[in-house]
Parts: structure tokens; C-alpha cells; sequence
């Protein structure tokens, strides 16, 4: 259990960030990043230690972050929290007014694409994963993550087309 506990601590701050990339929603980063790792823990006698542990944690988050957005059938617009979560760059009104508007056109956009298309575009550009990483992560050939991204970017810079940014 103490091991568990360690690998809780050095995982959570990654497991919240990316759910949140997913989701949108602090409360509800927040409750999925626990359900994966209650999830890990149920399943902990399945792990092959051979394997990286995060590529497999990742898939279990990964899978239940898909499945909640399944599951509501609707996508969200960045909610004020996230907004002001990711904009502490901005210390003016008007900056953060600027800021705020622009990434909610950009979420927007974002959830527009494709899931397999969405998933790419954070794990690289959000997340900041090398293509080597989001290969192992999504157990995909290098080109086809390279290939992938380039689609998903493409699309994106369609629906962003018209707006100034």
C-alpha cells in the first residue's frame, strides 16, 4: 500500500492535467484522475512489469476520460475555472478578457475534431509528449503519431479559419 501511495504522489499532478485536457472541467479532472488510480489499484495484479507503468496507467485514464465524455454526450465549452486555471499569465482585466475569449474559440475548435484527432493535439501541443511518448502511450507506430498530428492540426487551423488570433 505504500508503494501504491508513492506512485499516487508522483503521477497525480500528470493524471489531473491530462484528464483536465480531456475534460474541460476542474471538478471533473479532478474525480476521474481518482477513479483512474482507484481503477490501477483494482487492477495492479494485471500490470506486466516488463512494460512502462505510465503507458499503462495512461490507458486506464485515458479510457475513462473517453468513456465520461461518452457518457454526456455533449461537449463543453472551457468553464471559468479551467479559464482562470490556465490564465494566470494575464494580470490585467483586459488581457485576461482577451485570453479568456480566445481559448474558449480555440476549445471549441478543439472539440470539434475527431476524438482520435482531439487526443493527438493535447498529448503534443498541451501536454507537451515527444512523438516517441505519444507512440508508447497510444501503442501506435511513430510515423502514424507524426501523421495523426498533422491531420488533427490541419483540421484545427480549418476551423479556426477566420478568427484573428
Amino acid at each position: 500500500m505504500e508503494a501504491f501511495g508513492r506512485i499516487v504522489k508522483m503521477y497525480m499532478k500528470t493524471a489531473y492535467s491530462a484528464a483536465l485536457d480531456y475534460v474541460c472541467n476542474v471538478e471533473d479532472a479532478r474525480d476521474l484522475s481518482q477513479d483512474a488510480f482507484i481503477a490501477v489499484y483494482r487492477a495492479r495484479k494485471s500490470f506486466d512489469v516488463s512494460k512502462p507503468f505510465f503507458r499503462w496507467f495512461y490507458t486506464i485514464l485515458r479510457n475513462i476520460c473517453l468513456n465520461f465524455i461518452k457518457s454526456r454526450r455533449k461537449l463543453k465549452v472551457l468553464s471559468e475555472d479551467v479559464l482562470e486555471f490556465r490564465s494566470d499569465d494575464y494580470e490585467t482585466p483586459e488581457g485576461y478578457a482577451s485570453y479568456s475569449e480566445r481559448a474558449g474559440i480555440i476549445w471549441e475548435a478543439l472539440f470539434k475534431l475527431s476524438p482520435e484527432h482531439r487526443e493527438i493535439v493535447v498529448l503534443r501541443d498541451l501536454s507537451g509528449f515527444s512523438y516517441k511518448e505519444i507512440a508508447r502511450m497510444l501503442d501506435l507506430p511513430e510515423g502514424t503519431a507524426m501523421s495523426r498530428l498533422y491531420y488533427a492540426r490541419n483540421r484545427l487551423y480549418e476551423l479556426l479559419e477566420g478568427f484573428d488570433f
